[in-house]
This record gives C-alpha cells, structure tokens and sequence, in this order.
C-alpha cells in the first residue's frame, strides 16, 4: 500500500504519551512508523518529560506539545500513587481537553487519538470530542490478558494455585504471574492502574500491541474474538529490522543521559562474543545485597562486563568495585541499549525482563539471562526461558535474593553449553521472524496499514 499524502488534509494523530522511559520509547517509534506512511503525528508529552528529556524529538518530522498532569515537576517519592491517579485524571483532562481546542482554533484539528493504556482517562476526553481512539499497550499481550481476566473476576484474587489455566496462555505457576497478581497485596495503587487499562476499553476504536503475531500467536489468537486488535510491534528503531525509515538509529528521547561514546569506545577494544551486558532499566531498584551478588559474580567471571547502573543506585555497590574491577569491567549510569546488543562483543544480556529490553534482546539475537523483580518481568521471563526458548531465569531465595553461584552458572551456560547454543539459534530464528513482521507487508506492517485505512473510513 502507498503512503497517505502528507497535506493539511492528511489524518492528524494526536498521541498521548506516559512520563516513563519504557513507555516513551514504544510509542515515539510507533509515532516515526505512522509518520513514515504519511500520517501527520502530534506528541503529547508531560511538562514534566519536557524538562527531563536530553534529546530532541525527530523535530524535523513529528509536533510535540506539554499537558498538565498536575506533576509538572515530577513524581517526588512521597507522592501517593493513589494520589497521582486521581490528579493526573482530574489535570490531565482538563489540559489535554485544552491542547485539542487548540488545535482546533489553529485549523489543525486533530482526527485520532492514540493513548498509552494506564491512561484511561484519555479515552473519555477523546470521546467527548467524539474522535476515534486506540489504546496502545506497551507490555505483552499475555500479560494484558492475565490483568484482564483479574479486572473482570475470571482470574479470583489472591490466587490459591499452584498453577493457574489462563485461555490463550501456557499453564502458569504463581511465580509466573506479574507481582501485582501473585502478591496481591503488593502495591495496591499500581496494581491499580494495571486494571484500570481495560475500565473503559470496550469503548475504544482500536487496541494496539508492542508485540508481533508469531510471538505471541495463542494469547492474540484469543484476544481477537474480544477486541479489535492490532499488533504493531516490535517498536525498534528501524535501522536495526527493516531499514526503511531513513536515519531512524534511536529512539529519540532520553530521560537519562547516556554515555555513548564511552561505552562504544570500551565495547570496540573487546573481542567477539566476550562482554556480558547487565542493565535493569529505568525503574528496577536492587537491595545492597541483590548488588553485592551480581558484582561478585561479574569480578569473578571469565568475561567482561558493561554494567548500567543508574545515578541512584551506585550508593549499593560494593566500595572500591569500580577500582577493582576496572581492568575488565565498566560502570556507566546510562547507556545507548541498541548500539550495546547489537555489538559483537555482546555475548548476552543480564535483564529484569521488561517487555522493551525483552524485544530488544530478541530483534538483536542475544540471549537473556533474567532477573525479573516485579511487574510484567516476571511472566516475561517465563516466556524468555519455556515458550521461547533464548534465556535462562536465575533461581531467586525464599529471601528474594539471586545468589552470585547461580548467576555465575547462569551465565556459563548461557555463554558456553550446550543449551547457550540452542539459545542463540532460536535467537537468530526469532530476530528473522521479528523483521519480517515489520518488513514490508509483513503482519505489524500490515496491521498499522490496517490501523490508517481504518482510521481513514472514520473520516469520511
């Protein structure tokens, strides 16, 4: 299919992004991929993202505008979630309401609204302007369905197990299930949000997935017959799947500052399939302890290592760990993931298993080793290891606690036996299966071509 021709006329996507790292990026290259095919593209992002971010978004092809969550400042960590629901729900409306006037006195109006799902709320303002909605989902779709199923009371809470039968999903143990299910009285407020991403969604136009068919074909299989679903994934800069968006090597927007040249500089003095890449992510915070275990494993391992750990978190390194190890390893607050997995001296990747650096990993063919804590990582990595078969889940303590022998035994087999071997087979397979499924005409090719025309009918 052709491109939409991109004039005033052209379809005016507003899409309403949450103020967090891993659902920024999804939904920003989600927004390059619309672009790409001649849909005009607004970003509405927080003022508090606006004065965070150390990159300019795509200025030359995509508008960016600030709402109101009533946190212009950030989330300090006193703030209650269940505070933020309510406030985020109660400005954001109002702001996001005003940024669509706006618009619209511009002789710009907007046409479509894609929101990020723990924004509900969106949805409401959307239909009160009587504009067609999608709901962009930025975790698995097997996740969804384990939260869907608690939102509607198919799945009772807390769950008596030991193993639990979910239509479309693999039989899941308790330890599978994402934390706010099998420890239900964990973080009530986020848990929350979680359900509250289906509280209005039967109104919704279009649900769209940061996932491909083959990936997750059972549980989309299933949750087609529910919804209109559209899977559009993986969303990864395209210079690392299909390349056909020009100058498309990064996401677009950081609110961390990476150490680019630092880092790539280190990995270019390294060896093929040597380094052993360790990041949690944007939001994972570890006990001193969880620390101590992983940098002992790392300073008495056979490989080099580069390690992200985030500003706030240096405090639990053991002290002198950088000195002592700075033959063989580097420590860097940030760093730029595409560039770091898709180098050959990554070898594997030790993760939390959010669904973003799931993907990455795959889209890059690296193997995983995977220390999921709490939300979606631990149901990802249960998919990582059985379903698909590239990455090893590291054995946690009643205490909660991964011990420096297991991560080492992790890491060897990941690295060298036998089973590492068949890992990065199967890592290859799916990193083939993942460009084809954004290459041209493939399945989330497709479906955002779907998603346009659709769209398109609603404007007629």
């Amino acid at each position: 299919m052709g491109t939409v021709e991109q004039t005033h006329q052209a379809p005016h996507v507003l899409v309403v992004i949450l103020s967090i790292q891993g659902h920024i990026n999804p939904m920003l290259q989600f927004s390059k991929r619309l672009f790409s095919k001649g849909i005009r593209v607004r970003l509405a992002i927080t003022i508090s993202v606006a004065k965070s971010m150390h990159t300019k978004i795509c200025p030359n092809i995509i508008s960016v505008d600030t709402f109101s969550d009533g946190y212009d400042n950030g989330i300090k960590k006193e703030d209650k979630i269940e505070s933020y629901i309510e406030r985020s729900k109660l400005v954001g409306s109002q702001t996001l309401g005003d940024l669509i006037k706006k618009q619209e006195s511009l002789g710009n109006p907007i046409t479509c609204v894609v929101y990020d799902s723990f924004y509900p709320w969106v949805l409401d303002v959307a239909k009160q302007f009587n504009l067609p909605v999608a709901s962009f989902f930025t975790q698995s779709c097997a996740v969804c369905n384990i939260y869907y199923h608690v939102q509607q009371g198919l799945l009772k809470v807390p769950v008596a197990g030991p193993m639990v039968s979910i239509p479309g999903l693999p039989p899941l143990a308790i330890a599978d299930l994402p934390s706010f299910v099998s420890v239900y009285e964990s973080h009530p407020g986020i848990r929350t949000i979680m359900l509250n991403q289906f509280s209005n969604i039967d109104k919704a136009d279009w649900l769209l997935f940061n996932t491909f068919d083959k990936l997750e074909n059972e549980v989309v299989s299933w949750m087609s017959n529910l919804w209109p679903i559209k899977t559009v994934g993986p969303t990864v800069p395209s210079i690392y799947l299909d390349k056909r968006i020009e100058g498309d090597k990064d996401y677009g927007l950081d609110l961390f500052k990476p150490s680019n040249e630092i880092c790539m500089n280190w990995l270019n003095m390294r060896e093929t399939n040597s380094v052993i890449y360790v990041s949690f992510g944007s939001n994972v915070s570890l006990g001193e302890e969880q620390m101590k275990e992983i940098a002992l494993a790392l300073k008495e391992g056979n490989k080099y290592f580069l390690w992200v750990v985030r500003e706030s978190e240096e405090r639990k390194l053991p002290s002198d760990f950088a000195e002592e190890t700075f033959e063989k390893g580097l420590v860097v607050q940030w760093c730029p993931q595409l560039e770091v997995l898709s180098h050959k001296a990554v070898a594997c990747f030790i993760t939390h298993c959010g669904w973003n650096s799931t993907l990455e990993s795959l889209c890059l063919g690296i193997p995983m080793v995977g220390l999921p804590k709490w939300t979606d990582q631990t149901t990802n990595a249960k998919f990582v290891e059985d379903e698909w078969e590239v990455g090893l889940r590291i054995k946690v303590e009643e205490n909660g606690i991964w011990r420096k022998e297991e991560i080492e035994a992790c890491i060897r087999e990941v690295t060298e036996g036998e089973k590492g071997k068949e890992m990065r087979k199967n890592c290859n397979r799916w990193k083939e299966l993942a460009k084809e499924a954004v290459d041209e005409g493939g399945s989330s090719d497709k479906n955002i071509e779907d998603f346009i025309q659709s769209m398109l009918c609603t404007l007629r």
